[in-house]
């Protein structure tokens, strides 16, 4: 007997823990007659059929999500013809809550398991291998209806599924310390289980040093509010930061509002790059907030990010999600201004996704949710949002992950803020320059980005266009090692800055003041690696007077955005 998981994931990088999971928690015993593959949606389908085919399964099962489920029903279609004596079972949030419409729609699947999925498929393997009768496995919906009711997974009896790392080379690993959420939201379907589970600290430190140990360069917690257990999050926090190797990074989801005194004062001791925070704010009108069943203090909550963005070792995520009942236009432009007031290191303009068997879904036509029927069920309008306000907002959303999220102009659009009644207008006339100028359709290089920029500014604020040319040189160095300034930015490498940087690097050189971590480079190879360039205005603090030789150390960068260590030189 041979039972195919099958997981087809968003990207290379990602790997599916769900059918991880469930081989591992089949134990030894079963683990001989599980085959597991796992593919991409960039893949050709007829490619995933083949190499399915090729396993020749007694059994397969489809691990399905939002991001893969328009491919799997495309496999269903088709995968019956060539192995028509192969069972197929479905598992995964988007077949879960709505099994009977599935299971009709799709003649050849026999069953889909229900929730967690460990202990059900670990009973449905072993009815494979003795030919017993699967309504005795509890959590499946069968062709004639329900089997008995699975409860939740323990979360500290399931196996680790990381021994090997070589199979996870060059991916994401993801790790879960807790299942459930206590919150109520109604867009997400982690709200349907409120009862957290926590896995045994012990076997989470345990697991952890294991990453460490390893040197894993990241470690993707997918706890789906890490902090709503205090004890445990600072056990896990303090846990990392006296095993820190100076090289695994690890990502969490919090509640940022519920953060207490003693977790930012540990926060505080982390080293630049060693975690990152992923906080929803989704709105800030409270209307909405009340009526999506969010339990949320703005106030409290823009203190927190504050005071943990003071720390400068933390790289924080903040999410916005348009579409959110209430939300018009206005007011989500004004969630928008606050949010960016917090200085995210990385904010997310998301769009509302109509989630199968989120509060959501039930409450659509009360709120006027105009929404896609296949995934990933995105809105097109509301009561409050019509769709050509939301095309609006869709191209303000890409002129925030170009010239904001990417961290390549942040001391440009810094500057350019004070040009306009507000952030969220800058990034409007931007998406309406982008968009008359045919640049979401012909996209630009990123470094012609910085042109357009320009051009952008020399349209509505070219009274300070030397100071802007130098900031966007000075940003362009930061993250770019070029030999010379656009054109386009005005080069100055005049005989004397040459003479200058000759004389520079020629007693670096003797000296090692400045570079000591280039020791044994002569100094032309010095001026390859590192940049020297002569600034008129101090465009790195604006609050200063003069300019000055700035040193671009490529060697050394910013953990927390890439920039090359800079030092000011008088």
């Amino acid at each position: 007997m041979k039972f195919l998981l099958t997981a087809i994931n968003a990207k290379y990088i990602h790997s599916n823990p769900a059918v991880y999971s469930l081989r591992a928690y089949a134990n030894k015993e079963l683990e001989e007659y599980i085959e597991l593959k796992e593919y991409t949606i960039n893949q050709h389908m007829e490619d995933i059929i083949a190499d399915i085919y090729k396993s020749k399964p007694d059994a397969i099962g489809f691990s399905c999500y939002i991001w893969n489920w328009n491919m799997v029903r495309e496999i269903l279609k088709d995968i019956s013809k060539l192995l028509p004596d192969t069972d197929i079972w479905l598992g995964g949030p988007e077949v879960t809550y709505n099994p009977e419409e599935i299971l009709k729609e799709f003649p050849n699947v026999l069953g889909i398991l229900i929730g967690e999925g460990e202990e059900t498929f670990k009973e449905l393997a072993e009815r494979y291998l003795d030919n017993g009768d699967f309504k005795k496995v509890a959590g499946l919906c069968l062709r004639d209806g329900f089997t008995a009711y699975r409860g939740l997974t323990d979360m500290s009896k399931l196996p680790f599924l990381y021994d090997n790392l070589e199979k996870f080379e060059n991916k994401i690993i993801y790790y879960e310390s807790s299942r459930g959420c206590p919150f109520n939201c109604s867009y997400c379907l982690s709200s349907i289980d409120k009862s957290v589970r926590l896995r045994d600290i012990n076997l989470v430190k345990k697991e952890l040093k294991f990453f460490l140990d390893n040197n894993v360069k990241q470690v993707k917690f997918v706890d789906r509010t890490f902090n709503c257990n205090h004890k445990h999050a600072m056990a896990i926090w303090q846990f990392i930061l006296d095993n820190d190797n100076g090289i695994t990074n690890f990502h969490f989801e919090i509640s940022a509002d519920i953060i207490n005194d003693d977790e930012i004062e540990l926060l505080r001791k982390f080293r630049p790059g060693l975690a990152q925070l992923e906080i929803g704010v989704q709105s800030t009108n409270e209307k909405t907030i009340k009526a999506i069943n969010r339990v949320m203090n703005v106030d409290r909550l823009e203190k927190i990010t504050t005071s943990i963005r003071e720390g400068r070792n933390i790289h924080q995520h903040l999410d916005l999600i348009a579409g959110l009942p209430y939300e018009d236009y206005n007011s989500f432009k004004n969630s928008f201004n606050r949010v960016y007031g917090m200085k995210p290191d990385q904010l997310q303009l998301g769009f509302l996704k109509v989630l199968k068997g989120s509060e959501m879904e039930s409450r659509a036509k009360e709120f006027g949710i105009c929404y896609r029927d296949d995934p990933p069920y995105e809105f097109y309008y509301t009561k409050w949002l019509s769709y050509d306000e939301v095309l609006k907002l869709k191209q303000i959303e890409k002129m925030v992950e170009i010239y904001y999220n990417s961290d390549q102009f942040t001391h440009t659009i810094a500057f350019l803020e004070d040009a306009f009644e507000s952030a969220f207008d800058m990034y409007e006339k931007m998406a309406k320059y982008y968009d008359e100028n045919g640049y979401y359709i012909n996209s630009p290089s990123r470094t012609y980005r910085y042109k357009i920029l320009l051009d952008f500014i020399e349209k509505y604020d070219d009274k300070r266009l030397d100071i802007y040319k130098e900031l966007l040189t000075y940003d362009l160095y930061l993250r770019e090692k070029l030999k010379s300034r656009p054109d386009y930015l005005a080069d100055i490498n005049t005989d004397s800055y040459r003479k200058y940087a000759k004389d520079f690097y020629t007693k670096e050189e003797e000296e090692r003041r400045l570079l000591p971590d280039y020791e044994g480079f002569s100094w032309k190879q010095l001026s390859k690696m590192t940049h020297l360039e002569y600034f008129n205005y101090p465009v790195w603090d604006m609050s200063k007077k003069e300019g000055g030789y700035v040193l671009f150390d490529y060697k050394n960068r910013n953990p927390l955005n890439y920039d090359a260590r800079t030092i000011i030189i008088k």
